[in-house]
Order: C-alpha cells, then sequence, then structure tokens
C-alpha cells in the first residue's frame, strides 16, 4: 500500500457534496471563506516545502474561482518566504469575486506581481533553479473538456521540467469520476481540502494526482457529521480493514470447518487459469479445493499442487454435478471459454446455486457467458454471486463502451447491481466494489486503494477469484469477502512490487504474500 494512503480519510465525496460542506462550514458554523482559503494556502504551502525543501521559485498557474484564490494565497506565503515568485494569471483578476477576489488583494498588498498569461507567452521566462509550479488553475466544479488558454496553460506546465503541486485537484481532472476531461495537470503532489475527492483515487486521478495529501482545514468534526451534512458518496478500504475480521482459528477446527471451494474452468489451453484460482483459494486458507477441468491437465495440476482434488470432465463416470453440489462456493469463469464445453458447466454451476443456495464467484468467460444468456433469454438476477468483472466485461454485462465505463466508474459499478444484483466488483486503478447497503435502502461503494500497475498482467484475476471464494468457504459474507479479497490481492501485490518491482510481476508471485495477510496476528 502505497504510504500516503494510509492517512487519507475513509469517507469520499463527489464536488457538489464537498460544495456544500464548504457552505455549511461558512453560513451555519459561521467560518469566513476567506479564512478557510488562508489556511488552505498555508497547508498547500508547507506540503511544498516538505516535499521539494531546496525550493527557491514558485511559477503559479491561477484561473478565476477559489482555486486560483488559493493560488494566489499560495504566492503571497512564499513570497514572504523569501522565495522568488511568478504568478501567471489565466483569468484577469479584476474579474475576480469574492473570496477569491479577497486573496488576489491579499497577495497584492505582499507585493505578489501578476503576469497574464497572453504576456507570459510573448516574453522569454527561463525556469529558475529549484523551481516547482504550482497548479491552481481549474478546481473541482470543472464539468466539460478544457479548452483555450487554460488548456494551453496545462500544456505549458505538463512538458516543463518541474516538478509540480496541484491545489484541490490537478486541473483538467474530474473530481467526481477521475475521468480526464480532454487534458489535465500531471502533479507530482496534490493537496486537497474538506472532502476527499473520490475521483482522486480511481481511473486516471491515480495517473495524474501523484501522492495525495488531505486536509480538513481544522474545521469542526460536527460540520461533517450535522443533519444537512451530505453522506459520504463511497468509502476507502485498504488492508487494514482485515485485521478485525481475519481472526485466529479455534484450535479445535479442522479441515471441514473452513469450507469447500469449487473451481470450474480451464477448457484446452487454458489450464493455468483455474489452477491459480484453486491454489488462491488454498492460500487463503479453505479447508478443501476442488478442480474440475478437463482430465488433460490433471498431471500438471498436482505436479504443481498435490493438495488439490481434480476431477476430469473426461474421466468415466465423472459426476460433475455431484461435485458441484458440495461446494461451500463455485468459482465459475477461469480459463471456462465460450464453447459448448464451457457452456455446459456454466449450466451445471448455475443450476447447483438455484438447487442447494451455493454462492458463485463468477469471473472471465463466466461473465461474458452470462451476458450472452441474459441476451438470448429472461434476465438473470441474483443475490448470492460475486461478479467480478473488469471494464470491458462490465462493458459486456451492461451493453455498453469501455470508455463509457471507465468514463463513470462510480455509476457503472452500480449500474452492475442493478442490473445483476449480488455483490459487484469494478476492476482496475482503484478498484470499486458495489454492494446493497445493510438496511437494502441504497447501494454503498467501497474504493480501494490497493495494487499498482505490476498487476496489468495475466492470471491476475484468476488469483483475485479464489481469494475471495476462500474468504466466503471460510463463513464470511460475500461482501466482506469481497472487500476483504480485494484488499489482500491489491496489497500483496504491492508486497511483490516492494521486493523485485513492478515490471515483470506475475499472478502467482502474490501467493507468499496472501498467506502472510491473511494470517495479520503473525509478524
Amino acid at each position: 500500500m502505497t504510504d500516503f494512503t494510509t492517512k487519507l480519510p475513509r469517507n469520499l465525496y463527489r464536488a457538489a457534496q464537498v460544495r456544500e460542506l464548504d457552505r455549511i462550514a461558512i453560513e451555519e458554523f459561521d467560518i469566513a471563506g476567506f479564512k478557510l482559503m488562508q489556511v488552505a494556502g498555508a497547508v498547500a504551502f508547507n506540503q511544498l516545502l516538505e516535499a521539494w525543501p531546496q525550493v527557491q521559485h514558485l511559477r503559479v498557474f491561477v484561473g478565476s474561482g477559489n482555486n486560483g484564490g488559493d493560488g494566489y494565497i499560495v504566492a503571497a506565503l512564499a513570497r514572504e518566504h523569501g522565495l522568488g515568485v511568478e504568478l501567471i494569471a489565466v483569468a484577469d483578476p479584476q474579474q475576480l469575486k469574492g473570496d477569491a477576489r479577497a486573496a488576489w488583494q491579499w497577495a497584492g498588498e505582499r507585493a505578489v506581481q501578476v503576469i497574464a498569461y497572453a504576456d507570459f507567452l510573448a516574453e522569454a521566462h527561463p525556469t529558475h533553479l529549484h523551481t516547482v509550479i504550482v497548479d491552481a488553475l481549474l478546481g473541482t466544479g470543472l464539468d466539460r473538456e478544457v479548452a483555450g488558454e487554460y488548456r494551453q496553460a496545462i500544456e505549458h506546465i505538463n512538458v516543463a521540467a518541474c516538478p509540480v503541486l496541484a491545489l484541490d485537484i490537478p486541473s483538467g481532472l474530474s473530481a467526481d469520476t477521475g475521468a480526464q476531461l480532454g487534458i489535465a495537470v500531471c502533479a507530482d503532489q496534490t493537496v486537497t481540502f474538506v472532502g476527499m475527492k473520490q475521483g482522486l483515487l480511481t481511473y486516471r486521478g491515480r495517473d495524474f494526482a501523484g501522492g495525495v495529501h488531505f486536509s480538513d482545514l481544522d474545521i469542526p468534526e460536527g460540520i461533517y457529521s450535522t443533519a444537512t451534512a451530505p453522506a459520504p458518496s463511497a468509502l476507502r478500504i485498504d488492508i487494514n480493514i482485515t485485521s478485525k475480521i481475519l481472526v485466529p482459528r479455534t484450535r479445535s477446527s479442522h479441515k471441514g470447518s473452513h469450507g469447500h471451494v469449487v473451481v470450474l474452468g480451464g477448457d484446452y489451453g487454458y489450464g493455468g487459469a483455474p489452477l491459480m484460482a484453486a491454489e488462491a483459494a488454498l492460500r487463503t486458507g479453505a479447508g478443501l479445493v476442488t478442480l474440475i477441468t478437463r482430465s488433460s491437465h490433471r498431471p500438471a495440476v498436482l505436479a504443481r499442487r498435490p493438495e488439490l482434488m481434480v476431477l476430469g470432465t473426461e474421466d468415466e463416470g465423472a459426476e460433475v454435478a455431484e461435485q458441484i453440489s458440495k461446494a461451500s462456493v463455485i468459482v465459475l469463469g477461469p480459463g471456462l471459454g465460450r464453447g459448448p464445453w464451457g457452456q455446459d458447466l456454466f449450466r451445471q454451476a448455475l443450476s447447483a446455486q438455484v438447487a442447494h443456495d451455493i454462492p458463485l464467484v463468477i469471473d472471465a468467460d463466466g461473465l461474458n457467458l452470462l451476458a450472452q444468456r441474459s441476451a438470448t433469454g429472461a434476465p438473470l438476477k441474483r443475490d448470492n454471486w460475486i461478479l467480478t468483472p473488469h471494464p470491458g466485461e462490465a462493458a459486456t454485462l451492461l451493453d455498453c463502451s469501455v470508455a463509457e465505463i471507465q468514463d463513470d466508474r462510480f455509476t457503472a459499478v452500480r449500474s452492475l447491481l442493478q442490473r445483476w444484483g449480488g455483490s459487484c466488483l469494478l476492476k482496475g486503478s482503484g478498484s470499486l466494489v458495489c454492494v446493497e447497503s445493510e438496511n437494502g435502502a441504497h447501494a454503498q461503494v467501497f474504493l480501494s486503494t490497493e495494487g499498482n500497475a505490476g498487476m496489468a498482467t495475466a492470471g491476475m484475476g484468476d488469483v483475485l477469484s479464489g481469494i475471495i471464494a476462500g474468504l466466503v468457504a471460510q463463513g464470511h459474507s460475500a461482501q466482506t469477502s469481497l472487500c476483504c479479497g480485494v484488499c489482500i490481492h491489491g496489497e500483496a501485490a504491492d508486497l511483490a512490487m516492494a521486493a523485485e518491482g513492478e515490471r515483470g510481476m506475475v499472478a502467482t508471485d502474490l501467493f507468499p504474500f496472501i498467506r502472510q495477510l491473511v494470517n495479520p496476528s503473525i509478524d
């Protein structure tokens, strides 16, 4: 897990919700807006000095709103600190209003000179030694593609050979979705205020925000809990949630106490996928794991992992349906394929789920077959399955494009739950989990901050399916198993990255760390 994420709040908000928190602070708690702006500027400037202690010069780009006002405060503080300051205004400061205008005037009183963006372009401005760029162009209210001089300014920032601090959010990034609105500032550090913006932690937010730091600006805690305060739109989760859930086993437990995972998959040429899922279930603590696959895969499976039980579908007298009925949980999809063999196992798994109320973890081609069946017959929606699509599979399940999924991942994961029921995961950078709330009144979204780009390799989803199933087999709820499974999976990858780097990581590299993480009481 990235160090900075451990300090971030659990509650995540959309931009409009944070604006409402600002309003409550100003109107209901009688905190001056300009005072909040001054505190925000001071927090940002202190973070800048901590990140780049050798800084000698700031180049501050400011826009027309309160985000620009924060930039004026930072520029003034830098001037008082004895740093060189270039303050480049894309918007005419004479047109500023409210707190932003007060910030401009405050900066002027401290001899900060404002350079109009057009003048900045017209003259040569050599980069000073140890320069840091401050992005205060566009705030969280942006809801369309960046254009005009703002786009040009962002292009300048992104090609400059200087570190960048973004105030509240990198300009051009959607605070609600993490999507890039045409172009966005690529920041090294982002300091965000009052409410943690959900878009900073998923999709392109992970690319553009850099290290994220949060400050509540010392506003009273009651602002977040008052009757008019908005409920968080999502909750952040990480490996720390597992410590209270994965408690030590009772000493009298036996293999039957920890459930039976049955993995279905592995058509010809794809035998490794279900094997990784099955081994992951074992490493997560399942008492028994059976792999139902092509008979020709048995020698390789047992050579790799003799603790698995293997049933070959071509075995004489193979009782596939009987074996499936013995499962505590079924994993359906790794290496399944979409041919007649995979379709037959798919039908048997869904029948067993109905007949014996067995939870299903569905991934890979299991999801594609699910979408295909629903398109040609009665829609399927069940409470006792866990769906784990990546964006491409989610697009198939929702009959839309991958771009539509990624442009608003939060809406997409809620749509998956509404359409298919159960518990749903949308994998990717900043994976999202969506489940029904405890009272069933609304969908609850969780965002995992575990994981890294080394996970962009074959087999990672198979391992995740096995982890989730292993937790379900041990008696945990679908919601708990999915949230914990995603965090264990991502943290195992983070530990593997720390050991040997991102590039070249393979799915089976996670196994030693999975065992470590499901035993949190062991040092």
